[in-house]
């Protein structure tokens, strides 16, 4: 069997104003050409279908125009809501959808979903866990458990439902999970609304470990595998939503399995979406306008730090805005802002950390040994110990 495994659409979603529809309907044609192209048995959407609880109509068609594509011929597609969605809504369609093979789960259920690849024949097992908030999990667990369970971890507790959805894996299916959250261990970007407070909503990758071949997560921007048993991935989202996604290759994932077999899994990249860029000048204003006039990132979105001497006027501002429309951020650094920030930092740094730079500065960049930090150490006790105390005469 062949999975497309694609999470993260943010439909709806804009840069600082700036609407990426017509990027996100690209994906679209682009995922479909992908499923085809690679002969898609299943596809699993692992959340945030939309960037918000209300999102505009525009991405409410978008999504039901990409469900009808991707399911054409017969081929299945589950999708499970994220924490961006409103999982009734994500659901709300679901008598309308069902017979041409579009399961969408809101809400975490203790049922597993079942599938059938109509190409080889095979039956894929699905525990399929939305977004799981502690609400969610509390009303779920209330009927299956006594108050001792209700009372563990959350990590505990999105494990014991797993296992629930896993109770059906048999040697004879495709077994499989996916998931909403946060795994331990899991590279974060800007662009994910936290759904961890203090670790708390951080799951550890053993509560996974239900029995599936393959675990295809939602949540993490960047595409990435986190150690478990099996095959746990985050497919990552298909544009960059923030300037700390720069840079970042966007993908989907394209896994083949079959019952009793280890996954082997392609990692699929996109050409669809405008990138992000970061600018840093040190040239000032004239160095800008050099990049832009030999039409540097001339597609791009960018977000633009330049160091200057002088105060920007708001006539400069206003000028690069409308030489390249991509500009974003326009963040000017002066020299004494540097100074405070530098001293600022240093305020916070180890002392050891602030000879080493000392020492490095004086010496061209040679690193002090050990005993010459130890020594230098010993020195400054000794000369804090000879400070009087406030309040007393020296």
């Amino acid at each position: 069997m062949r999975i497309l495994h694609t999470g993260d659409w943010h439909l709806g979603r804009t840069l600082e104003g700036r609407s990426r529809q017509k990027e996100q309907e690209q994906f679209i044609d682009e995922l479909v050409e992908i499923a085809d192209a690679g002969q898609a048995d299943l596809i699993l959407m692992a959340g945030d279908v939309y960037d918000s609880v209300n999102p505009p109509a525009a991405a409410e068609q978008l999504f039901y125009d990409a469900a009808a594509r991707l399911t054409a011929g017969g081929r299945p597609l589950v999708v499970i809501s994220g924490n961006h969605d409103q999982p009734e809504r994500v659901a709300s369609v679901s008598p309308l959808v069902r017979r041409q093979g579009i399961t969408l789960v809101g809400m975490p259920t203790s049922e597993p979903v079942t599938v059938h690849a109509v190409r080889t024949g095979e039956i894929a097992k699905i525990a399929a866990l939305p977004y799981p908030s502690e609400a969610r999990l509390g009303e779920l667990l209330a009927g299956e458990s006594g108050e001792d369970e209700l009372r563990l971890a959350y990590s505990a507790r999105v494990g014991r439902l797993m296992k629930l959805l896993g109770r059906e894996f048999t040697p004879q299916t495709v077994n499989l999970a996916m998931s909403h959250i946060y795994v331990l261990g899991g590279v974060e970007s800007d662009s994910e609304r936290p759904i961890q407070v203090g670790g708390a909503y951080t799951v550890d990758p053993s509560a996974l470990s239900c029995g599936s071949q393959y675990t295809a997560l939602g949540h993490l921007h960047r595409a990435q595998r986190v150690k478990g048993d099996g095959m746990i991935r985050y497919s990552g989202s298909p544009l960059a939503y923030s300037f700390s996604e720069a840079g970042q290759a966007k993908s989907v994932t394209m896994v083949d399995v079959a019952p009793g077999g280890e996954p082997v899994f392609e990692e699929i990249y996109l050409s669809c979406g405008r990138p992000l860029v970061n600018w840093k000048s040190s040239g000032g204003l004239q160095e800008v306008y050099s990049w832009l006039d030999e039409g540097r990132d001339a597609n791009a979105f960018i977000d633009l730090e330049l160091r200057l001497t002088e105060a920007m006027s708001l006539n400069d501002i206003q000028r690069l805005r409308k030489a390249r429309e991509g500009i974003i951020h326009i963040r000017p650094v002066y020299p004494q802002m540097e100074l405070e920030l530098e001293q600022t930092a240093r305020s916070r740094m180890p002392v050891q950390e602030l000879f080493r730079k000392f020492y490095q500065r004086q010496t061209g960049g040679a690193e002090p040994e050990d005993e010459l930090i130890r020594l230098f150490l010993e020195l400054a006790e000794e000369e804090d110990r000879r400070q009087p105390e406030e309040g007393e005469v020296g």
